[in-house]
């Protein structure tokens, strides 16, 4: 006979935090990867993973220790843990194919996928650690929660990294927190449980009411942790968050070209900043495979801040630039390039169209694919307008 069970709301309210807390967590520590040494990109892509798939756990476990049952019953420590590894693992594995292999659709499906079986793996796995009493599922209620997994894992991984702005991590986070909850829930619904022990002797050390929060508290400690040691989801002082350009992650842009650094040339990057120091103000330095070549300045069309560093465009391509904005700003010829915004240099020879936009307005680049729309503020907008003959 199947016992009754319901749930705590309380508790499936502190999953759903948790879930949103560690989708963030780990979405934002992986953003703009690529400018980081390789042995620093592992690190954190380990926190990610950490916080990730021990979120995963953690909401699982949490809305678990909510499950009210007519009888006593508790999990097993040691099928417990594993399945929380089993998260990480995948989550970690996941990540991996996201920043170490080039940035596709089908990478990123890839990706998905393999988050997307591991939420209900880890989910069937903690369930059968369950003592005193036991779940009961039947094929097609194993099936429907796999397939779900799957689809959401796709979508929240097609929306974060399609364009890893913090707009598609925000809605990444929001679509993957509420995908690991859904699952859950989608998985518990399918499930019946039996008693098969006595439990007339059976005591326990601390209610699952009490476990339940400690999780919670260690899950966020360990995300906040992480984000404050870590993440690069607030803007820096050279780079500002603008809604107007449609632009993607340097990670994906850098995969595009191969012009991603990788660990020697960032620990190179002083020595050939000092090389370049004197070079003729014709040429631009790029690093491109470990070393560093030069553009003429009259091919780029645009440099954008990205922290310390800057990005080339160049028609379809954008080349990584040792050089501040500020750097690029005090060397390039004021006749080449003008400052458009915090964040923009721009050559007028390729603007291909101006637009205004109340306050402020855009510069189009139609012979530049590589090259979106790009912001001009409204402190620049009257030189902008000048330099190109609007006024």
């Amino acid at each position: 006979m199947f016992l009754d069970y319901s749930h705590s709301l309380p508790l499936m309210l502190a999953s759903m935090a948790i879930s949103l807390m560690a989708s963030f967590t780990g979405l934002a520590l992986t953003r703009g990867l690529s400018f980081l040494p390789e042995t620093k990109r592992k690190i954190r892509i380990v926190m990610a993973s950490i916080a990730l798939g021990g979120g995963i756990w953690s909401m699982h476990f949490v809305a678990m220790l909510g499950l009210k049952l007519p009888i006593l019953f508790y999990y097993d420590a040691l099928t417990t843990m594993i399945s929380a590894l089993v998260a990480i693992l995948m989550a970690g594995v996941a990540l991996l194919v996201m920043h170490f292999r080039k940035r596709t659709t089908a990478n990123i499906a890839i990706a998905g996928t393999i988050v997307g079986l591991g939420i209900p793996t880890m989910h069937y796995l903690g369930m059968s650690g369950m003592q005193l009493c036991s779940p009961i599922y039947t094929p097609l209620s194993v099936i429907l929660p796999v397939i779900a997994s799957i689809i959401l894992g796709m979508v929240s991984f097609a929306i974060a990294y399609g364009e890893r702005t913090r707009k598609n991590i925000l809605l990444g986070t929001v679509t993957f927190g509420v995908a690991i909850f859904l699952v859950h829930f989608l998985a518990m619904a399918g499930t019946n449980f039996v008693q098969f022990a006595s439990v007339s002797d059976i005591t326990v050390s601390i209610d699952n009411g009490s476990l339940a929060l400690v999780v919670a508290v260690i899950s966020f400690l360990i995300c906040g942790a992480f984000l404050l040691s870590g993440a690069t989801f607030l803007p820096t002082a050279n780079v500002v968050a603008d809604e107007i350009t449609p632009k993607t992650d340097p990670e994906i842009e850098a995969e595009k070209t191969n012009a991603h650094p990788d660990a020697d040339t960032l620990e190179t990057t002083k020595e050939n900043t000092e090389a370049t120091a004197n070079i003729p103000v014709n040429l631009i330095p790029y690093q491109k495979n470990g070393q560093t070549q030069f553009v003429p300045l009259s091919e780029v069309a645009a440099v954008r801040a990205e922290g310390h560093y800057s990005i080339l465009y160049v028609g379809a391509q954008k080349l990584f630039c040792q050089w501040t904005i500020s750097t690029a700003e005090e060397r390039l010829p004021e006749e080449n390039f003008i400052r458009c915004h915090r964040s923009y240099l721009i050559n007028p020879n390729h603007v291909s169209g101006f637009e205004r936009k109340k306050d402020n307005g855009i510069c189009l680049f139609d012979n530049n694919p590589g090259l979106g729309p790009v912001p001009v503020s409204r402190s620049r907008m009257n030189e902008v307008r000048q330099v190109l003959g609007l006024t």
